[in-house]
């Protein structure tokens, strides 16, 4: 069976797995976040199945702007849930896929920075694990 997405599913999808990193970046202001954006970001590109083929997918559509953390999570945490949901109803094998890589992304992020994750940090990885499992 194939799945078709449209083009606001893929913006999505990719909001909200570039928007997951940038989160725990964000977290990690005064630390490495360059460094953890650069490993999470490897990790995303590194996905196979239609959820890699979308986060591979050169693109300007990802809106990962705003002036605060508050601001950005405002806008992916929902897109996280968003992602799981439209993928579940449509490709419940890429719902996994899409779950893991993330979590994989994640957790590259975080074993970027020296040592173990910043309490901030860690909450962070909580709300997008969250974010993940309310669909």
């Amino acid at each position: 069976m194939s799945v078709t997405l449209t083009d606001q599913d893929k913006s999505t999808l990719r909001t909200a797995a570039y928007g997951a990193v940038s989160l725990l970046a964000a977290a990690d202001a005064a630390g490495s976040p360059h460094r953890i954006a650069t490993q999470g970001s490897i990790a995303l590109t590194s996905a196979t199945g239609l959820v890699g083929h979308v986060l591979a997918a050169r693109s300007r559509d990802i809106d990962l702007g705003g002036k605060s953390t508050a601001e950005l999570a405002d806008r992916v945490l929902p897109a996280l849930t968003a992602a799981m949901s439209l993928l579940k109803r449509q490709a419940p094998a890429e719902a996994d896929n899409f779950r893991s890589t993330v979590t994989v992304a994640v957790e590259a992020a975080a074993q970027a920075r020296k040592g173990e994750p910043t309490p901030t940090m860690a909450e962070m990885i909580r709300k997008i694990t969250a974010a993940l499992d309310a669909a």
